[in-house]
């Protein structure tokens, strides 16, 4: 079998599902944490110490709140950085937070002092100290967003590993937030990541896979049985089975 980088053997499938359980567990046990929090930002707070911890290349992070398309504001963050960052967004109205907020769910910038999408804001981030930057969207109701914001200390600090781990840490921190903005409808996202996440789960137990190729599995069954992702999810966790196009 061939993986991203090259041929995959036993022990790299082996490794993948060690790091993979490591990173459950490490999960887990912020969940079991945050449950003793009886403050929002207190949680906001843990969930920013996890994603400095668990993301690959987080020196920094903040949770921001843009309203109006323009008004950003640090909800939370790790220290004076992350907040003078999220001011200098709000300044120039440009930034990788405002893009992952609203126009795409994450937004990974390599090096801000080569990058051209946001010249005025990256110019001065980089004076600030500012070298690589990842925000991923973490809710969109009306015309408030929010964003997790993370940040290196050096160039190409991010890679597609700090994605996806960040994507998790997002997941907690976007039910968090919906829990203290009363966002209803976070309730379907996350219960589909959690479905998705358990159908997964199966698939990489069952035929030794990574949770990266459970997930071209489970997206190939859909297209080609023209069924919602969830939906495939929902059935394979619940009879064992992929839904087949003929078995509809």
């Amino acid at each position: 079998m061939m993986g991203a980088d090259g041929p995959e053997t036993s022990q790299t499938r082996n490794d993948d599902r060690t790091a993979s359980g490591v990173l459950a567990t490490q999960l887990s046990e912020l969940a079991r944490e945050l449950q003793h929090e009886d403050d929002v930002q207190g949680v906001l707070s843990g969930i920013l110490d996890a994603a400095v911890e668990l993301v690959p290349g987080a020196a920094h992070a903040s949770i921001s709140l843009v309203t109006a398309r323009k008004k950003i504001e640090s909800e939370v963050a790790s220290g004076d950085f992350p907040r003078q960052i999220d001011a200098l967004q709000n300044s120039t109205g440009q930034g990788p937070c405002l893009d992952a907020a609203y126009e795409k769910h994450v937004v990974r910038v390599p090096d801000l002092s080569q990058e051209k999408r946001w010249p005025e804001f990256s110019r001065g981030a980089v004076a600030l100290g500012a070298r690589s930057m990842l925000s991923f969207q973490l809710f969109v109701e009306g015309d408030r967003l929010g964003a997790l914001n993370l940040y290196g200390d050096g160039p190409n600090a991010f890679s597609s590993e700090s994605e996806q781990v960040g994507m998790l840490v997002a997941a907690h921190a976007a039910v968090a937030f919906a829990d203290s903005q009363k966002i209803s409808q976070l309730g379907e996202a996350l219960a589909s990541r959690q479905a998705i996440g358990q159908a997964e789960g199966i698939l990489m137990e069952r035929y030794k896979i990574t949770a990266e190729q459970a997930f071209v599995v489970l997206s190939r069954a859909s297209s080609r049985s023209n069924i919602k992702l969830r939906d495939i999810a929902d059935h394979l966790a619940s009879s064992g089975e992929i839904i087949n196009p003929g078995t509809r």
